[in-house]
Parts: C-alpha cells; structure tokens; sequence
C-alpha cells in the first residue's frame, strides 16, 4: 500500500510538473506570437494608406508625400542576386568537402570550429572587413559588389553549418549501397547525398538569405548610400538597399516619414516572404521526391 501511495505521488507530481512546464511554454509562444502581431498590425496601420505605385517608381525626396522606394528596392535585387549564388555555391561546397572528403584531422576541426563560431560574429565586425578588403584593398569602392561579396562572407557560416547538419543526416547505408552498385564517391554525393540532403540545406539558405536582406550596420559601413536618385546599371555602381533607406525615413524628423518608413517595411516584408516562398516550395518540391 505505501509503495502504492509512493508511486501514485510521484505520478501526481510528474503531472503538475508537464502542466506547469506545458503552461510556461506555451505562454512564451503566446508572447511571441501576441507581439510580432502587434507589431505587423502597427505597421500595416502606418503605412498601408501611403503605399501605392507612386511608391514604388519614385526615389526618396525631402518630402514625403513625393518620396519612393525605387532606388533602395532596385539596389536590394541587385545585392541578392549577386549574393544569393556566390552563397549557395561556396557553402555548400565548403560543406560536401567538409562532411565528404576531408580527414578527420586537428586542421579539419580547427576549420569547422571557426566556421561554427564565425555564424555568431557581429554583424558590424563583417563590415569592417568587406571595408578592408573589398572597399579599400580590392578596390570596388562603395558598389553593389562591395555589398554584396560583404553580405556573402555574413552569411556564408550559417548555410555552411545548416548545409552540413543536412549532409550528416543522410544514412550511411545509402552511401554504401551507391558504392556497391558500383558508383564512386562524386556520383554518390550527386546522385544519392545531395538530393537527400537538398531539403535541409534549403531550409539554411531560407535563414542565410533572410538574414542577409534585413541588414543594415556591414552596408553603412562600406559606404552604401542613405540616399541616392538613381538606380544601379552596374555592379560597380553605387546604391542603398531597403533597410538603409527605411532607417533613414524612420530617423527623420517629420511624422509623415514614419509613414513612409512603415510603407517601405511592407515593401520589405512582402520581397522577403516571396524569397521565402519560393525556397519553401523548392524544398518540398524535392521533399516529395
């Protein structure tokens, strides 16, 4: 009967404890939730009524009924497209021959080691660098180049990480069942490994792109401009991107301006969910297969 007693107690307690633990969990994803809300409806509030066409084809003005969003929009595809690739294909390269043909040797993992502390590097620190090398020793000066090979060393980490994790998953088994079939190890990582894994290095280059595109401290320390009438023709050309211009509208005096930088957040928010969208259905596309 105590022993009884003894067990039904500790149930009851296990119980209250996964109510509690359940209860605070849940609570935080309320938090969360609750305020990114809050925060989309204020800004679909401040500048729903002032985003229009006029928006997109203008460049920013000192008055912000006349003020667009052109140029930075513009500057942001240029810098995307040129980083978007460069990523993609040095990080997931650096990943295959990290997980697929490098020998577990104290260099190997001082190298995975750095890459692995590089993803938490502050922002600023990659601007400092891509101003280093690419603005002053390469010479690009403060060009959709320069912002774009800096954007790419910021997140080049995080896809290397996510791309490995998603290599690593893959079961052994199905690299020696290639083997056996008589394939050698660069069709076995084409054939059976990356086509495995392409859903998961996907979802890192959701995170990396993501990230990339919302940066604001590597850009103004290159050079990029906070304000600029004209659209790049030219990689070399110099340019702003949406959140600069968007931090400058919000930096500004005059109230209308938070109008017009809750109208260019929209503006950003929307070209992000569509990179998404696009990466998302990619990946359970291949998810399927």
């Amino acid at each position: 009967m105590e022993q009884n007693k003894a067990m039904e107690k500790r149930i009851l307690r296990r119980k209250l404890t996964n109510t509690i633990f359940h209860g605070v969990f849940l609570a935080s994803t309320l938090f969360g939730v609750v305020a990114l809300a809050l925060l989309l409806i204020q800004i679909l509030i401040q500048g729903w009524g002032w985003l229009d066409w006029q928006f997109l084809t203008d460049f920013s003005s000192r008055k912000p009924e006349k003020s667009g969003i052109k140029a930075a929009l513009v500057g942001t595809m240029w810098m995307m497209s040129i980083t978007a690739p460069l990523t993609f294909i040095i990080g997931v390269s650096t990943a295959i021959y990290l997980e697929e043909y490098a020998k577990d040797t104290k260099l190997s993992r001082i190298i995975q080691t750095n890459i692995s502390n590089l993803a938490g590097v502050p922002s600023i620190v990659y601007g400092l660098l891509g101003l280093t090398i690419f603005v002053r020793v390469f010479g690009f000066g403060s060009s959709v180049l320069a912002g774009a090979l800096t954007m790419t060393l910021l997140i080049l980490p995080i896809i290397i990480v996510a791309s490995q994790e998603a290599i690593r998953a893959i079961p052994s088994s199905q690299r020696h069942a290639s083997f056996a079939l008589g394939a050698n190890r660069w069709q076995t990582i084409v054939r059976v490994v990356l086509p495995s894994a392409f859903p998961g290095i996907l979802t890192g280059a959701i995170l990396s792109l993501s990230r990339a595109i919302g940066e604001t401290a590597p850009l103004i320390v290159i050079g990029a401009a906070a304000y600029i009438a004209s659209t790049p023709s030219s990689v070399m050309d110099k340019f702003t991107t949406m959140p600069i211009q968007i931090y400058t509208w919000a930096a500004q005096a005059k109230p209308d301006f938070h109008h017009v930088a809750g109208a260019g957040i929209i503006v950003l928010l929307i070209v992000l969910l569509g990179m998404n969208a696009i990466a998302i259905f990619l990946r359970n596309k291949f998810q399927r297969k």
